[in-house]
């Protein structure tokens, strides 16, 4: 069966929201709203703030809100982060010829980050990751300029062609080829996956196009006089159209007529490597509602998502970690024995949590509970389609084996803002926790509080003031008239009170002589 894969666009007012559909299933969703939008890739003039020599890094202002951060080993020229970076091999011949140039160049790994950089010290910098929560964005000096099909690094002479160029006689065709181009010595190149696809000419005007933005980012840089940006990256829109022509959908669908025309003309510079339909959407259903896009979005924004089977997944998060567990659910057996039962959810587990993950882009150490099976084929047929459900995915992925309870560790690259973080905030009632005290534990807090006003403070007279609907229980439960009982023991008075602005869990105790708070 052939399958079908098209791309949504929804632009609205506030956001823009990217859709990828694979036989009408969502596969992969990218949400950017205004006030939150994309740095990585972006380069700016920075000035370094601190240095913190202890841990070889500093801290960096490149005007977007937290400093950014940057290690000794994103200052040094370091060959296996480029390697890493961009899923690529150098050309062994040619870091030979440029071996002596590049140890001129490339800094000893001992060198200190205090004889790099010092403080208030104009630096050229690019943001490799997001800055995430409390974390400023991580920056790097490795610069990198990315273009559809080459990468030009205006920092290093090393030139290479991407590992997932796996056809020999094209990797040998790329590397005599830019090898040949006639730029600077110290500029090098990576040929990018789709380089295959391209004509010589389109190489060659490609990296013309990256070196006048380069040239153009060290003329602002040395005619400014303080932090600002530079370059910045492709925006969702122009992302968009070249992951249509790189996953050769068949259709890119927009809900706008002004990107619809931005679209169009873009797409003349590619029509040659794919010939893709973009159409615009008319229809006065929103476009996200009639492809079922929006559901699946407030499903990955839920804790529990079942799967075909009748089981389910449970997703929660901890300060180190997220851990999805796998439970049977309303599955039943269908004949096959338990065993086969058990597998059978467990292998739709892996391929939905794979599809969860980039939704719901969960970035770090993912722990993946799932249902315990005995025989180690089984394990080895659920650890394989997990690999294979992960394979498609932008972030990289390590993924480490099976253990004997059942637990999968595996890691998730963390590029920008999960969707939880862009959707909700910190609840400010329960402050994340999702829970707070019952009423029987406030009541017993509140006894404590009265006896040490009492017996401690030397405090006869007391007004205790609560929540509301935390009175009804205290009445309710006998617990106001305990509560006076207590202070009459002690010869003391207390009356109580109520106020909706105070947390169901807290209260305050006052003296009704000078009208004080009392502090236990």
């Amino acid at each position: 069966m052939s399958t079908r894969e098209e791309i949504l666009l929804n632009i609205e007012s506030k956001q823009a929201r990217y859709a990828h559909l694979k036989n009408g299933q969502l596969q992969d969703l990218i949400v950017e709203r205004q006030g939150t939008r994309q740095i990585t890739g972006n380069i700016y003039r920075g000035k370094v703030k601190n240095i913190l020599e202890n841990i070889q890094s500093a801290f960096v202002d490149i005007t977007e809100g937290d400093n950014g951060f940057i290690h000794i080993s994103d200052i040094l020229e370091n060959k296996k982060k480029f390697e890493e970076r961009f899923e690529m091999d150098f050309d062994t011949e040619e870091e030979k010829d440029n071996k002596k140039a590049s140890e001129e160049k490339e800094l000893d790994e001992s060198t200190n980050i205090g004889q790099v950089l010092k403080p208030e010290q104009p630096v050229l910098v690019q943001v490799v990751k997001e800055a995430i929560g409390s974390k400023g964005a991580r920056l790097t000096s490795n610069i990198a300029l990315a273009g559809r099909y080459l990468v030009l690094l205006p920092n290093t002479s090393h030139r290479g062609v991407s590992r997932k160029i796996e056809d020999r006689r094209a990797r040998s065709r790329l590397k005599r080829m830019i090898r040949l181009f006639e730029m600077p010595k110290n500029i090098g190149l990576i040929c990018r996956t789709a380089s295959q696809a391209a004509t010589p000419e389109m190489l060659i005007d490609e990296a013309t196009e990256l070196f006048y933005i380069w040239e153009k980012i060290v003329e602002d840089f040395e005619a400014s006089d303080k932090p600002q940006l530079l370059y910045q990256e492709s925006d969702l829109i122009k992302k968009a159209l070249l992951s249509a022509i790189e996953k050769k959908v068949s259709r890119l669908l927009v809900d706008d007529y002004n990107v619809f025309q931005i679209l169009k003309t873009m797409h003349k510079t590619y029509e040659k490597e794919h010939p893709l339909r973009i159409e615009q959407y008319r229809d006065k259903m929103p476009m996200f509602e009639r492809f079922q896009v929006e559901r699946e979005i407030e499903k990955s924004l839920g804790r529990k998502v079942w799967l075909p089977s009748g089981g389910y997944l449970f997703f929660d998060r901890t300060e180190a970690m997220h851990t999805v567990d796998v439970n049977s659910g309303r599955s039943s057996n269908d004949g096959g024995g338990l065993e086969e039962t058990l597998v059978k959810i467990n292998l739709e587990a892996a391929v939905e949590i794979a599809r969860q993950l980039r939704l719901r882009n969960i970035g770090g150490l993912v722990v993946c509970d799932f249902i315990d099976m005995r025989a180690r084929k089984n394990q080895r047929r659920v650890l394989e389609k997990l690999n294979d459900s992960v394979r498609g995915d932008s972030a990289k992925c390590a993924i480490l084996g099976m253990s004997e309870f059942g637990l999968v560790e595996m890691t998730r690259q963390r590029s920008r803002q999960s969707l939880e973080q862009i959707v909700f905030e910190t609840c400010p009632y329960c402050q994340g926790k999702g829970l707070i005290k019952n009423y029987e534990s406030t009541s017993i807090e509140i006894e404590r509080a009265v006896r040490k006003a009492i017996d401690v403070k030397a405090q006869y007279g007391l007004k205790l003031v609560c929540h509301p609907n935390l009175k009804v229980y205290l009445d309710n439960h006998t617990e106001s008239r305990y509560l006076r009982s207590i202070a009459e023991e002690a010869n003391a008075c207390l009356e109580l009170n109520t106020s909706d602005t105070l947390h169901l869990n807290d209260f305050e105790i006052y003296s009704t002589i000078n009208g004080e708070k009392i502090e236990v």
